[in-house]
């Protein structure tokens, strides 16, 4: 279930923007589906073969930063150009896995800063679900009290029931519309790319960036975060790879997943950790069953409420975002730090069209090395036992 939620979240909450960016591109209804059949196969494949190697849930979703941008890149650049920068970008992204630099990276940030930097990057998530009771107040009065009251009498399934009694009251209510909708297989279309100077600056090299610093960097800090300790080089080998397959059927690109990510990591999803990877084979098989109609069943999840995804995605969050909370604040000594990195990233700076990830990332190692005149070599095996480990153990 935590697995099916993840996935309701992503198409419900962020697939909009490549509807909105192949709108932009021109794109003819067959290649608009076959963008959401190679993007979602590529996600649901390659988070499946990393989940079951790794046995930890490893959650792939494609890249919502850079799904932003190519709203606005998409309106400059053919789309054979766009197919091709695809390609280049992933390219570098396999590169990148295979050099082992990055798994490297992630190992020199501080446990408290990326406690603080993944608190930061939810809390906006947490602050949408009670804020949807201004907008649409029976939908989200009923989901909250529904989840406070299932959390006193069975945590475990607090959030499964919560997904069910919210579909049962807007079906009651016929407040999500199916009407127009029809199954239909989707049918890959090949596009040939071409390559330029323009489409290398414009969009591979901006495209790379955006889901190095907004999707892989928080990512990989989600899994940390939540105690597992799989590799980053191979996650970013794979999805490179991934995407360079699919990249000529409309793929943009695809990357291990952060805040739906958070939906399937956390003890919300079981109390055992060590069973938390079957999550990641459900999200997995839910993204090529969506993936094999195309349009139609990523129609279903985007013809959802706003509020409904919100809400419910907020609430799924809340174990996370205090866990990551009581994680940043844990050592005294490196307590500002922590709280630095999570007010920067709660604010969603932007600059450079580079996201809010990035920036309380960068002002959180900042604000440590000059609190503590230098960034120490903290392995994450140590950390398991001082904040993260304690946080899963007390819950």
């Amino acid at each position: 279930m935590a697995g099916l939620i993840s996935v309701i979240v992503n198409y419900g909450g962020t697939f909009v923007l490549v509807f909105q960016a192949a709108k932009v591109a021109g794109l003819s209804p067959a290649l608009t589906a076959s963008w959401v059949w190679s993007v979602s196969i590529g996600v649901g494949v390659t988070g499946l073969v990393l989940s079951w190697r790794s046995r930890e849930p490893i959650i792939t979703a494609w890249s919502t930063p850079a799904a932003a941008f190519l709203v606005t890149a998409l309106a400059s650049t053919s789309y054979a150009e766009a197919v091709g920068a695809y390609l280049i970008s992933a390219a570098a992204f396999v590169a990148l896995g295979l050099s082992g630099c990055f798994d490297r990276v992630i190992r020199l940030i501080p446990p408290g800063v990326a406690a603080g930097l993944l608190a930061g990057i939810l809390l906006p998530f947490g602050i949408k679900a009670f804020g949807g009771v201004s907008i649409d107040p029976s939908l989200a009065g009923l989901l909250i009290v529904t989840y406070v009251v299932l959390k006193r009498c069975t945590a475990r399934y607090a959030v499964v029931g919560l997904l069910a009694l919210g579909l049962a009251f807007l079906l009651v209510q016929n407040r999500v519309d199916l009407s127009g909708l029809e199954l239909k297989l989707a049918a890959p279309v090949f596009t040939w790319p071409e390559f330029s100077l323009n489409a290398l600056l414009s969009v591979a090299l901006p495209l790379f960036l955006v889901t190095l610093t907004g999707q892989y960097m928080p990512g990989m800090l989600v899994l940390r975060n939540d105690g597992f300790r799989s590799s980053a080089d191979p996650i970013v080998a794979v999805t490179g790879l991934g995407s360079l397959l699919m990249a000529p059927f409309g793929s943009h690109a695809f990357n291990i997943a952060a805040i739906t990510a958070a939906i399937c990591t956390g003890r919300e999803a079981h109390e055992d950790p060590a069973r938390r990877w079957i999550a990641g084979i459900a999200a997995g098989l839910f993204y090529i069953l969506v993936g094999v109609f195309g349009v139609t069943l990523a129609a279903v999840f985007t013809a959802f409420p706003s509020t409904f995804i919100t809400t419910l995605a907020g609430l799924a969050l809340l174990g996370t975002i205090g866990g990551s909370l009581a994680g940043a604040l844990a050592d005294a000594k490196t307590r500002e730090a922590s709280l630095i990195t999570f007010l920067a990233a709660a604010a969603n700076i932007t600059l450079f069209g580079i996201g809010g990830a990035f920036w309380g990332l960068v002002i959180g190692l900042g604000a440590h090395a000059v609190l503590h005149g230098r960034m120490p070599r903290l392995a994450w095996r140590s950390v398991a036992a001082s904040t993260t480990g304690s946080v899963i153990g007390q819950g």
